[in-house]
């Protein structure tokens, strides 16, 4: 899908005010990294490393797993796309609604595929395909799925392809990647640009077997990852605890948030563990009121009616500050009436 995401404001002349399509950290990058970034600037002059080797060994020990367990990647869909190729042409199911691109790298090459609603997970249904995708949090959800290991110890011939882009956003959830010594049948996707607010230098991570991870390396063009999201990278983990983001206060606003939107009868607010949520309004059309509020007050949300399962009235919601969760609050009172 090379349209159709959120945090499409480029694509409009209007100012935006406040973006809410996009589940980007709005708090901005860690403290320090953009004047670390620019001591780095006269790496750009030589080529980065072929695999981002330095970073790999940095992460492999801070989830105490080893480096060939790594593979750092050009961001979350440079992962997915190297997973569809290696496994091309496999059986494979998707988690839906889920983010888009699982389904187009999928169909890029060749699997053959099968969707599962999320809403039947919790019966742990049994598998019959090689690879099944599912994002934890959920995107555009926010939901969590907790019984991961019954589900891949009742289906060891299906490999778990776990996306965790969301993770740093919830308490009701631990990485998978501690899972990997117990289970074989186990890859995870991270990412490093959603809580780090780095989306533009495109980062991210694959934790495996070494015989999957070998897999995968053997799909990888050389150079993926420049040498300024390297920088970055390195730049996280070296000042790792410094860097996370405020959570219990951004879901404490995300909550009352959520409470003043639920006072509008048009709208319909569903459930979320993370910082983002659907919601479905009752009067026209998600498409509809995306423009009302960008042509009108400069608000940009996420249309999530192209996600496969959802509905034209769908639209996603991220979590601001305050004063700009107010600005949509009162928006939508006046689309309310």
């Amino acid at each position: 899908m090379l349209h159709g995401h959120g945090d499409d404001s480029y694509r409009y002349s209007r100012t935006i005010t406040a973006d809410f399509s996009t589940n980007v950290w709005y708090g901005g990058e860690p403290k320090g990294l953009k004047e670390y970034l620019f001591s780095q600037w006269a790496t750009i002059n030589r080529y980065p490393e072929v695999l981002a080797e330095s970073l790999a060994n940095q992460v492999a020990e801070h989830h105490r797993v080893t480096p060939e367990q790594v593979l750092i990647n050009s961001g979350t869909t440079e992962s997915i796309y190297l997973i569809a190729q290696a496994f091309a042409g496999q059986t494979t199911t998707i988690v839906a609604p889920a983010f888009a691109e699982y389904e187009d790298a999928c169909r890029m090459f060749q699997h053959r595929l099968t969707f599962l609603d999320w809403n039947t997970l919790s019966d742990l249904p049994a598998l019959t395909s090689d690879l099944v995708f599912i994002c934890t949090p959920n995107n555009p959800t926010g939901a969590i799925f907790g019984q991961l290991t019954d589900w891949m110890g009742k289906n060891p011939q299906t490999l778990f392809v776990i996306d965790e882009a969301f993770i740093e956003f919830t308490r009701e959830l631990d990485t998978a990647i501690g899972l990997l010594d117990q289970f074989d049948n186990l890859l995870v996707m991270r990412s490093l640009t959603k809580a780090y607010a780095i989306p533009g230098l495109r980062l991210g991570y694959v934790a495996s077997k070494p015989e999957r991870i070998d897999q995968l390396k053997a799909c990888k063009q050389p150079w993926t990852v420049n040498a300024m999201a390297l920088a970055a990278g390195r730049f996280i983990f070296e000042q790792f605890e410094q860097c996370q983001l405020p959570l219990d206060q951004l879901l404490a606003d995300k909550a009352h948030f959520v409470q003043q939107l639920r006072q509008n009868d048009q709208l319909q607010v569903f459930d979320s563990d993370t910082h983002f949520f659907l919601a479905e309004t009752n009067k026209g059309t998600a498409a509809q009121l995306k423009a009302f509020l960008l042509e009108k007050y400069g608000l940009l949300i996420r249309d999530a009616s192209n996600f496969r399962g959802l509905g034209a009235g769908h639209f996603r919601v991220c979590t601001l500050s305050p004063d700009k969760n107010a600005l949509l609050i009162n928006a939508l009172s006046e689309w309310e009436n």
